[in-house]
């Protein structure tokens, strides 16, 4: 990932139902990458031994999602297709970070929510 592109940290917010979480995550994923010029990966998995568990990665299932640097309108486009995919479930939620911004969609978000997410756009616009 190049200095000039955009990373963006997503994490699909389960309630600590793993199974859920992972689920939702590979998801929200296949939705992404339809997205020109952006690219999805997991985040590498930390092994954690749990007993009574299968596999030995930790729970937590995390995207980074990298927006080509001339595409700024793919910024809004992500952010779109973030709430599209939460709004299919009311329940549905993600952590979005940038560096230090972050901000949570939710599958049925409230006035207040869609501010928040306009000034985190608008702030990401001012951004180098």
């Amino acid at each position: 990932m190049g200095d000039t592109e955009p990373t963006v940290r997503l994490e699909v917010l389960a309630g600590g139902d793993g199974l859920r979480q992972e689920r939702l995550t590979r998801e929200l994923r296949d939705e992404l990458a339809r997205v020109n010029g952006v690219t999805v990966e997991f985040a590498a998995a930390q092994a954690v031994p749990e007993s009574g568990r299968k596999g030995g990665t930790a729970a937590e299932m995390v995207l980074w999602v990298t927006v080509a640097a001339s595409a700024r309108p793919v910024s809004q486009m992500l952010i779109t297709v973030i709430k599209e995919w939460c709004a299919v479930e009311r329940h549905r939620k993600v952590s979005v970070s940038e560096g230090e911004r972050s901000i949570e969609i939710s599958g049925r978000p409230d006035a207040a929510q869609e501010r928040l997410v306009r000034e985190f756009l608008r702030n990401g616009e001012e951004s180098p």
